[in-house]
């Protein structure tokens, strides 16, 4: 197998041999290394990018030797899925910012383009005859699922998202059989689907789901694996196509980060909870790689929440210090996406909190998967002031139950969580005693016309247009026009290679904080808006819990020397960078077609992403 952890303080990828249960290090480089894979040849596969996320495919053999291209003669370019055939043929699609390319040829040999298509999209899968790509467009759209022929790029079918949304998992690795395996959300449920050439999309009613699901074939071909996120938790069920039966696997409470089954029948997964860190668990005791343990037991007592809303019960994590006897400091940590949602699972940020004496809150507000389709598309007071709304009726329910200090709440958020951040403290600024945006959107105009294709489209999606066309919507919604009322102190930390969430927007935030005499501390990154590399991670943390414990609890001031940015009138205007600059992961993934590492669900992408901030 293969598989990424920490190497010197940067992700970077290993193999390792269940025979000998030995891990070998593959891949050393600068920036770390995360996107990787491994064919039915047992060669390993990475994607070596840069700062702003562009790069190319790579891979060894398994036992070791050079490192060659996957394809000779592709560009640059974002990692929009891999897929190697049970033959060798390979086929990886890489974007740019004006669309995606699929290329196909022999491993290791010269790359033929064979589809460009005006649009992001990701590369799911091939058959295992090397005669069919899956490609996944935007789920709500007629270029939900489009399946092409190999040679050619010829389109053989569209399957296009019907009522609702539709996702393409990958083709069985039955020989012989070109089904691919799909995902249908209808009806307020997500469906089990597959297709076959010259026919249309079959939904197997009888495996339905309230909640968001992502599945991966057995090894037979015919059973299918399916994890289901429900309520911050992981259910695992197995699904017989011919036998038109589903059963519930029993796993421990918690999330799964990962599950795969192997011929006969050995199932492993990669567990966690917020006190046990990610374990790798075979059902066959098959030697698995085992990471070093913090002393147990990790700080912190757990409780779930959950609180009446207008849109049903909001859930929230509970982490508060042991002992704990009144209200505490509490730190709301505001996850990102929208299309995701904080899970029963380890964050060592929650934890060096609690060390540290805070309580924390992880609210899943609306938007978020894992509570179904409805509570997904709930915007009710309006994107961006539903979830302000949310949190605060978890903060007032936490102060009514004795948990959190009224006077000491704070918010620490990355990515779109930062852009919650920022907006919470504006539009509800008595709430609040401090703030920690991580790599945020902090003016909606700016970050649209400079972020990447895919977040263009996310916005114009939540919003039914472009801030051109609806310029008092955005407005409503955007921090910046908040800015004038924030009156708590605000940690910013932000990427000055950030493709997502464009450092220009930061700044010009940052400059109205200065121009209006607003408190704030700001720490500049030399990395885009994903980094691979612990010491960022690490000092992000240092300088987040060093402020909260100032403005919080009245710690000792910091040095106030800050890291000024570069940045150039191009960036200072908005921009990250070239178009081609945006990084755009996709995935999905079957045992004998790997694409790139990234989990492809339903809803949304669910990687086991580095630490925060």
């Amino acid at each position: 197998m293969v598989f990424t952890a920490d190497a010197d303080g940067r992700c970077e990828v290993f193999t390792w041999h269940a025979a000998t249960a030995s891990a070998r290090r593959v891949t050393d480089r600068p920036g770390g290394t995360f996107h990787c894979s491994i064919d039915a040849d047992a060669h390993v596969w990475w994607f070596e990018e840069d700062a702003h996320g562009s790069g190319r495919w790579r891979f060894r053999p398994f036992d070791g030797g050079p490192a060659r291209d996957g394809l000779r003669g592709t560009p640059e370019g974002q990692a929009r899925g891999l897929a190697v055939s049970a033959d060798g043929a390979v086929a990886l699609a890489l974007g740019d910012g004006a669309g995606t390319t699929v290329y196909r040829g022999p491993r290791g040999g010269t790359a033929r383009p064979v589809a460009r298509l005006p649009y992001q999209a990701s590369l799911t899968g091939i058959s295992s005859d090397g005669e069919l790509l899956a490609v996944g467009g935007q789920a709500r759209s007629s270029r939900a699922v489009t399946v092409l022929r190999a040679s050619d790029g010829t389109r053989i079918a569209r399957l296009p998202c019907g009522q609702g949304a539709l996702w393409s998992l990958g083709f069985t690795p039955r020989p012989g059989s070109q089904e691919l395996l799909l995902v249908r959300e209808d009806g307020g449920r997500y469906l089990l689907a597959t297709w076959r050439p010259g026919g249309e999309p079959v939904t197997h009613a009888w495996a339905s789901f309230d909640t968001e699901i992502t599945a991966r074939w057995r090894p037979d071909g015919r059973g299918v694996l399916i994890r289901q996120d429900r309520h911050g938790r992981s259910i695992l069920h197995r699904a017989d196509l011919d036998a038109r039966g589903l059963s519930v696997l029993p796993t421990a409470p918690g999330t799964l980060l990962d599950a795969a089954e192997h011929a006969g029948g050995d199932l492993h997964t990669l567990w966690t909870s917020t006190a046990e860190p990610p374990r790798a668990l075979s059902s066959a005791g098959t030697p698995l790689p085992a990471a070093p343990r913090p002393p147990a037991p990790l700080p912190g007592v757990s409780r779930d929440l959950w609180t009446p809303g207008p849109d049903g019960d909001l859930h929230t994590l509970v982490t508060l210090p042991e002992g704990a006897r009144g209200p505490v400091p509490t730190v709301f940590l505001v996850h990102g996406g929208p299309a995701d949602h904080d899970r029963d699972a380890y964050d060592g940020t929650v934890h060096s909190l609690v060390a540290s004496g805070f309580g924390v809150a992880r609210v899943n507000y609306r938007g978020s998967t894992g509570y179904g389709p409805a509570w997904r598309a709930a915007m009710t007071e309006g994107v961006g002031l539903t979830q302000v709304a949310d949190l605060a009726a978890a903060r007032a329910d936490l102060v009514e139950r004795g948990w959190a200090d009224p006077g000491s709440c704070a918010l620490w958020g990355t990515s779109w969580g930062g852009y919650l951040t920022l907006l919470a403290l504006g539009v509800r600024p008595g709430l609040w005693r401090a703030g920690v945006a991580v790599k945020p959107v902090a003016h909606l105009a700016l970050a649209h016309a400079a972020t990447t294709p895919a977040l263009r489209a996310l916005d114009e999606r939540l919003f039914g247009g472009t801030p051109e066309e609806l310029p008092e919507l955005y407005a409503r919604s955007s921090p910046h026009t908040y800015l004038p009322h924030l009156d708590a102190p605000l940690l910013i930390v932000a990427a000055r290679h950030d493709a997502k969430c464009p450092p220009g927007q930061v700044l010009a935030y940052t400059d109205g904080l200065t121009r209006q005499h607003k408190p704030h501390d700001v720490l500049w990154l030399d990395t885009g808006h994903d980094g691979y590399d612990g010491a960022d991670h690490v000092r992000a943390l240092r300088a987040a819990v060093v402020f909260l414990d100032r403005t919080l609890r009245g710690g000792p001031a910091p040095d106030r020397r800050r890291t000024a940015p570069t940045a150039s009138p191009a960036t200072r205007r908005g921009e990250s960078g070239p178009a081609e600059h945006a990084a755009v992961p996709a995935g999905g993934s079957t045992p004998h077609h790997p694409t790139e590492r990234t989990t492809h669900h339903a809803e949304g992408h669910h990687p086991q992403r580095p630490a925060r901030g």
